[in-house]
C-alpha cells in the first residue's frame, strides 16, 4: 500500500543547464548535474587505464537491466494508485506520453554494439534524473507513500548503478570519455496537479522504453 512502513534517502534536486560536453571524469555524476543539448561523441586517451571496470561487469549490466524491466510496470502501477483520482481511473488520458520530451531510441539488435551503448547511456541517464525529480515531488506530495518512496529509491539505485557500468563499458571497449546528454522540463514549478501528471507520463514511457532497451541491449552483453 501507499502508507507502508520504509526508510527514504534525500535526493538532490535535479535542475536543467545549458547545453554542454561532458568530460568522462564527470559522466557518474550527471544524475546531480544533467546537461542538455544533441549528443556529442569523443574518443581519446583521457580514459582511466585500469581500476574501472568490475571483473562481472557484463554480468552485473545484464541484471540491471533485467531487474529495471521486470519491476517498471509496478512501480508504474503503484505511482498511479498513490495519486489518486483522477489518475487511478483515467490514467489513458492523463498519462500519455506522446507530448513529453523523451531521448531517441531508434537502435535494435542489429545495431553497433558501441551505438547501442551509447544510447543506452543517454536512456539511463535521463531516466535516472527524472527519477529524481518524481521522488522529490512525491516526496512533497506524498510524505506517507512509503512504498511508492522506496521503489523510487530502489530503482534509482539501479539505475545510478547501471550508469556506472555503462560508462566502465564505453570507456573501457571504446574510449569514449565524453557524452553530451538532453534532459526534459522540469517540474519544480508546476501546480501539485501538473507534478503528478508529468510523473505519470514519465513512468509510462519508462515501462515502454525500459522493455525494448532490454530486448536490444541484453544480447549485446552475452559474454561470448
Amino acid at each position: 500500500m501507499c502508507g507502508a512502513a520504509g526508510g527514504t534517502y534525500g535526493l538532490t534536486d535535479v535542475a536543467l543547464s545549458p547545453p554542454g560536453v561532458v568530460p568522462f571524469v564527470a559522466l557518474l555524476l550527471l544524475q546531480r548535474r544533467p546537461v542538455a543539448g544533441r549528443a556529442l561523441l569523443g574518443t581519446s586517451s583521457a580514459c582511466p587505464t585500469n581500476g574501472l571496470c568490475r571483473a562481472n561487469v557484463l554480468e552485473q549490466t545484464r541484471r540491471q537491466v533485467a531487474l529495471l524491466n521486470a519491476t517498471a510496470q509496478d512501480l508504474f502501477s503503484l505511482y498511479l494508485k498513490c495519486q489518486g483520482e483522477p489518475f487511478s481511473s483515467e490514467s489513458d488520458r492523463l498519462c500519455s506520453p506522446s507530448g513529453i520530451f523523451f531521448p531517441p531510441f531508434h537502435v535494435n539488435r542489429t545495431t553497433e554494439r558501441k551505438e547501442v551503448m551509447v544510447a543506452m547511456y543517454k536512456l539511463f541517464a535521463f531516466l535516472n534524473a527524472s527519477l529524481g525529480n518524481i521522488t522529490r515531488d512525491q516526496e512533497e506530495l506524498n510524505p506517507m507513500a512509503k512504498e511508492l518512496l522506496n521503489r523510487l529509491h530502489n530503482t534509482t539505485k539501479t539505475t545510478r548503478g547501471l550508469i556506472s557500468n555503462l560508462t566502465c563499458l564505453l570507456c573501457k571497449h571504446y574510449n569514449i570519455f565524453q557524452v553530451d546528454v538532453s534532459y526534459g522540463e522540469s517540474s519544480k514549478d508546476k501546480s501539485a496537479f501538473k507534478k503528478k501528471q508529468q510523473g505519470c507520463q514519465v513512468l509510462r514511457k519508462y515501462v515502454q522504453v525500459i522493455a525494448q532497451a532490454a530486448r536490444v541491449l541484453l544480447p549485446h552483453l552475452s559474454p561470448a
